[in-house]
């Protein structure tokens, strides 16, 4: 079997929308008949998913994956790092834990990663026509080239093509993608094959001089300038509607990818909170999952807001937890072994359900089927995953059954608490939650302009291919990766 070729998307720095971008490629290619997967090798990210065989990954790649058609995997993303404090991180290769290392014991290391990094995308590269593969930060970090894993490193490693993306939404582009090509090595500077400009809101036409100006100084193609596209992919902006949705953002904040399905609803409006002024009197509180529990619970209640929401709560408003919020809402919280905390011990939780978490060592990731038992939302069928290091015993009534008979979760009056990631995607426990609000709010539900997420997530796919490969010079995309335009002809 011959082996996948590749285009390779870096950034002048984070957040320039690379995630996006290949995204769109991954979409692109797949409706232009390649069988394509993406790839990063290192993300740092709170925000992971559990595949079918109960591996942890980066939920970028996953998003990507569904964008190409195909199930997540983890080769897909051998390393994820997922910060625990502002110096340390959990180290996750090939998708099982490592250890916990501070950043200067991870940078020392990281090179023995490179064997495993190619081992998964060599693997890949034999089960498809087309690799996407994403950078991280910048390539022009000149204090961390000289080790680099993950953007010009890899290219070098996998011989890729390079397209160096800028964000001109945050100004400065032009000294931007300049900047960047003018600190890479000459051999470096040869990977890449063109520039885009991401993000452009406004008439093109008022850009070309300055994008004939930086072609000439970079004697580099810019080969798109994309608009600013309103896809609803992975994003957790969200405009409010008749129903109030408060989401807190925890210091520590994982998954809140979650909460997507939410923000679609016609009538709900999700937003995150930081402090009790914004918290206000919602319709619902959700505390969502977090990488540090024990820090986030403790965050919680020297800002004011387990105060607040305990007095919300006490007044009838619906609580969910998810992840690490379930555990808080819990009578206690064990950390014999300091294995969450760092230091060993024991917290008081919110009170708001009767169970107890212990935290171990061990990691629980599986995926999940589940229909919910507890009224008002009991008949949902949820499909999820699992992702949690603690172990919650529960005295009273469970959240909702697995397919195999174990009771989940745990309810109680108004306050709801689940480990399933993911429990919205259906859209079954969706609508009966909307029902409940509107309900307690004395308005009438509307879910007709509701569809099944996966519908949802595959037109948002389709509209973000559209906007790109409307701004995308594709025949020259294909040409670098020793390619021809499949639609050159039918165009």
């Amino acid at each position: 079997m011959s082996k996948a070729k590749c285009i390779m998307v870096q950034g002048t720095m984070s957040g320039a929308g690379k995630s996006l971008l290949c995204a769109a490629l991954c979409r692109i290619f797949a409706q232009d008949g390649y069988r394509v997967a993406p790839f990063k090798s290192q993300n740092m990210a709170l925000n992971s998913f559990v595949t079918r065989d109960g591996l942890e990954m980066g939920r970028a790649q996953v998003v990507q994956a569904q964008a190409a058609g195909i199930e997540p995997d983890v080769r897909m993303n051998p390393i994820l790092l997922k910060p625990s404090s502002d110096v340390g991180s959990q180290v996750i290769v090939n998708g099982e834990v490592r250890g916990q290392m501070s950043a200067a014991a991870y940078f020392k290391m990281k090179r023995a990663l490179i064997p495993e990094i190619l081992s998964a995308y060599n693997s890949l590269a034999e089960t498809v026509d087309i690799i996407v593969i994403e950078g991280a930060g910048s390539p022009a970090e000149i204090n961390l080239k000289a080790d680099d894993i993950v953007n010009m490193g890899l290219a070098r490693l996998v011989d890729a093509p390079v397209l160096l993306a800028g964000d001109i939404d945050r100004g400065g582009v032009f000294a931007q993608l300049y900047g960047t090509v003018a600190l890479l090595e000459p051999e470096e500077r040869a990977r890449i094959k063109g520039l885009l400009i991401n993000k452009f809101r406004g008439d093109v036409e008022i850009l070309r001089p300055g994008l004939a100006m930086l072609e000439e100084k970079t004697q580099l193609p810019v080969l798109g300038v994309v608009p600013y596209l309103k896809v609803d992919i992975e994003d957790e902006d969200s405009l409010s509607t008749r129903l109030d949705a408060a989401i807190l953002r925890l210091p520590h904040i994982s998954n809140f990818t979650d909460f997507m399905p939410l923000e679609q609803h016609p009538l709900l409006g999700v937003r995150y909170v930081q402090n009790t002024r914004q918290l206000g009197t919602p319709d619902l509180i959700i505390l969502p999952g977090t990488k540090n529990t024990v820090d986030d619970l403790l965050w919680l209640r020297q800002s004011g807001l387990e105060a607040a929401l305990l007095k919300l709560a006490a007044n009838g408003t619906p609580v969910l937890g998810v992840c690490g919020g379930y555990q808080m809402l819990g009578e206690t919280l064990a950390d014999p072994e300091g294995t969450e905390s760092g230091m060993a011990q024991t917290v008081r939780g919110l009170g708001l359900l009767p169970t107890r978490t212990v935290f171990t060592g061990q990691k629980h990731r599986t995926q999940d089927t589940a229909a919910v038992i507890a009224a008002p939302f009991a008949g949902a069928a949820l499909t999820g995953y699992q992702i949690h290091t603690g172990r919650t015993e529960v005295q009273g009534v469970p959240f909702c059954t697995l397919a195999d008979g174990t009771p989940e979760g745990c309810v109680q009056d108004n306050v709801f608490g689940t480990y399933l990631h993911g429990l919205f995607d259906t859209g079954e426990l969706t609508e009966k939650l909307v029902a409940l609000l509107c309900q307690r709010k004395g308005i009438a539900p509307d879910s007709a302009a509701l569809i099944p997420m996966e519908q949802y997530r595959q037109q948002q796919f389709d509209l973000l291919a559209d906007g790109v490969r409307g701004a995308l010079d594709l025949d020259a995309v294909y040409a670098a990766m020793g390619l021809e335009n499949p639609r050159r002809n039918a165009q």
